[in-house]
């Protein structure tokens, strides 16, 4: 089973960009689509953007729509968040997940998930 780590969260003032990374160890890293979801402060966790498994088909949520963009590296064992244009509802906590697309842009989660890394966008 493939294990989880984030990273490249911090503070950064509204209009500002951040990358996160998500990198992943296992041999099977590959055969997974991959997700980003994230958490605000006293709220649900909320989908943010997912990546079939060779990089080919990308799914984001409306809200970051042409801010955000997933992408993977396969022989680095690695996905990607890059976001632009942050504002300050943005700040979450992100995590990294594994999954598998039920249809053309239906994400599924399995139970695979990074520790999150914190971002927050001040105004």
């Amino acid at each position: 089973q493939v294990q989880l780590v984030e990273s490249g969260g911090g503070l950064v003032q509204a209009g500002g960009s951040l990358r996160l990374s998500c990198a992943a160890s296992g041999r099977t890293f590959s055969s997974y689509a991959m997700g980003w979801f994230r958490q605000p402060p006293g709220k649900e966790r909320e989908f943010v953007a997912a990546i079939n498994w060779i990089g080919t088909s990308t799914y984001d949520t409306d809200s970051v729509k042409g801010r955000f963009t997933i992408s993977r590296d396969n022989p680095r064992n690695t996905v990607y968040l890059q976001m632009n244009s942050l504002q300050p509802e943005d700040t979450a906590v992100y995590y990294c997940n594994a999954g598998y697309f039920s249809g053309t842009s239906s994400y599924r989660s399995y139970d695979i998930w990074g520790q999150g890394t914190q971002v927050t966008v001040s105004s």
